[in-house]
């Protein structure tokens, strides 16, 4: 697993192709740009049949619109861990605020105007003795409304199954290196609970203000594979 989940890259190619050979795999019947295949080309794993399946029978049985589905679906993928950040830096400047955040996330979420959803979202926080790492080992469960959509890492059978019985490796390959005093917990997320890591304050930033520290805070820290 890399330890760079998503990365650019700037390659200069200098080749042509014969565009009028129908055997050439980057043919295409216009003649002009190479075939790229498509999500659609590839058969739906078990839980995109299942989530198609269902939203196609709340929609015949009347429980929402195929408008509010789709709704739903664009307010979800335009969140980013932005909120998320802002209930971090509040619990870091606010202790009676962080109070309330590990007793419910969704509760204090909503005290800054953010909508978490109704999954209840638990705040694991990071400790000199304890360093917390989220998963979801069955499918990509993750407090999207919070921190948005998951990266694709967290997706992937190599880090579901890797990261629950060899969690310092795989934290290592993120560039994260806990000693062995530090207890690493790796907490599996599921369709009726989600988590949160609320990641150490660095030092040297007790006079930044809550905006400042929310800048600081990553989604990869709120997952638990890196550290600020």
């Amino acid at each position: 697993m890399s330890n760079t989940p998503s990365h650019e890259h700037n390659h200069s190619h200098s080749h042509s192709h014969d565009h009028n050979n129908p055997d050439d795999p980057l043919y295409n019947s216009h003649g002009e740009h190479p075939y790229q295949p498509d999500s659609e080309d590839t058969p739906y794993e078990h839980h995109q049949v299942m989530a198609e399946a269902v939203g196609e029978l709340l929609i015949e049985k009347g429980v929402i619109t195929a408008d509010e589905l789709r709704g739903m679906i664009e307010l979800i993928d335009s969140k980013s861990p932005a909120e998320g950040t802002r209930v971090i830096a509040r619990a870091w400047t606010d202790p009676e605020f962080k109070a309330r955040v590990m007793v419910n996330v969704n509760d204090a979420a909503e005290e800054l105007g953010i909508d978490p959803g109704t999954i209840p979202i638990r705040a694991v926080e990071n400790t000199d003795s304890v360093h917390n790492v989220i998963v979801c080992t069955l499918c990509s469960c993750y407090p999207r409304l919070l921190i948005g959509v998951p990266p694709d890492w967290y997706k992937s059978r190599s880090y579901r199954s890797r990261v629950v019985h060899e969690p310092r490796t795989v934290l290592k390959e993120f560039g994260t290196e806990i000693s062995l005093e530090t207890e690493v917990c790796v907490h599996d997320s599921t369709a009726d609970l989600r988590y949160m890591v609320i990641p150490k304050r660095p030092d040297g930033t007790e006079g930044m203000n809550e905006d400042e520290l929310a800048a600081l805070v990553t989604r990869d820290s709120m997952i638990g594979v890196t550290t600020l």
